[in-house]
């Protein structure tokens, strides 16, 4: 099977039990995510060969962020140990009219404090036909960019399909530093993943006629903004998520994708969510499975809707499905029914 290289910070994810707001919680639930450590998981549930490339601290907090990656099969053999510190978020849950919260503690955590010396791409790169990361990677700090820069180059020059989720996170960034850093990112990019924000977060691109706050999306605004985006970095394919955000419970959940001139849009879910963490990372690795595995176009678009769309139901940041799973619902079985 298809190897594919993930890179990126795996991080403590610290999360008040069911709906709780920060100021009522006396316990946190501790798991562990990370958005290109969330695309190499659900990977390893569709059956690929999945590496995930990280710093990690060698004590036991560190080791128990390896063991989660080990327990779903993923090889963790080029991951760094080294530095004082694994990041941390905090998660306050939304729901209806209350949206989520993200609080970040992750500042001097091993990766941030990376050096390009940690990574010998060569050797990582070595049988591998596909490299993913996100952009909060590079918002981790200047070195971080020039390492990513670095794993883009050795990724071309090896062959590979490069791909990346932008994932604009004004918390860590602002938007003029990033615009610099992953235009220059881009350059390497086959397949490009954006929301509904990104494109104008990252590049001011924006889409015509939609309002995310209200819950409206206009597909040709969204037409518009995959072919400016091809048209200024040459990518093979712009998949954008679209999310008709009713509440923080209930959302429309579909996809587009834009390869050699065609679009092509999937079926719309409407979603009652359970957690949305890792909704755009799951739809990603939905993207990468299906294209290493032959599938066409709006194939690859409809098995990642449906692998997002089954993401919401699950807690935590990780998509624990399989490929059955995903390709009954796309399939169009989306009773939830109980099966026996």
């Amino acid at each position: 099977m298809s190897k594919v290289v993930t890179f990126g910070e795996i991080m403590l994810r610290l999360a008040p039990e069911g709906y709780l707001r920060f100021l009522q919680a006396d316990r946190y639930m501790a798991t562990y995510g990370g958005g290109e450590a969330n695309v190499a998981i659900a990977l390893a549930n569709f059956g690929i060969d999945v590496a995930y490339v990280t710093k990690l601290p060698t004590h036991e907090i560190g080791q128990a962020a390896v063991n989660t990656l080990r327990a779903f099969g993923v090889n963790t053999d080029h991951i760094v140990r080294g530095g004082d510190r694994v990041g941390i978020y905090f998660l306050e849950k939304g729901a209806s009219q209350r949206g989520s919260l993200v609080i970040y503690d992750r500042a001097d955590s091993s990766i941030a404090t990376a050096s390009k010396d940690d990574f010998d791409w060569d050797s990582i790169f070595s049988g591998a036909e596909w490299f993913h990361f996100t952009g909060i990677t590079p918002a981790l700090g200047p070195v971080l960019v020039e390492i990513c820069l670095e794993a883009c180059k050795a990724a071309k020059q090896k062959g590979m399909k490069v791909s990346c989720d932008l994932n604009y996170r004004a918390k860590l960034w602002s938007k003029p530093e990033a615009k610099l850093a992953m235009s220059e990112l881009c350059k390497y990019v086959d397949l490009v993943i954006a929301n509904e924000e990104d494109a104008k977060d990252v590049f001011g691109i924006e889409a015509k006629g939609s309002d995310v706050s209200g819950g409206k999306l206009d597909h040709e605004g969204y037409m518009s903004v995959a072919e400016r985006l091809a048209e200024m970095f040459g990518f093979e394919t712009v998949a954008i998520t679209l999310r008709s955000s009713k509440s923080a419970s209930d959302n429309g959940w579909a996809g587009m994708l834009y390869t050699g001139g065609d679009f092509c849009f999937s079926k719309e879910y409407d979603v009652h969510i359970v957690d949305r963490v890792g909704g755009g990372d799951s739809f990603g690795a939905g993207l990468i499975y299906s294209f290493l595995t032959g599938a066409s176009p709006g194939e690859a678009l409809e098995f990642a809707t449906a692998a997002s769309c089954l993401k919401h139901t699950i807690e935590g940041d990780y998509n624990v499905v399989s490929v059955s799973e995903v390709k009954k619902l796309s399939g169009g079985d989306a009773s939830g029914r109980v099966q026996r």
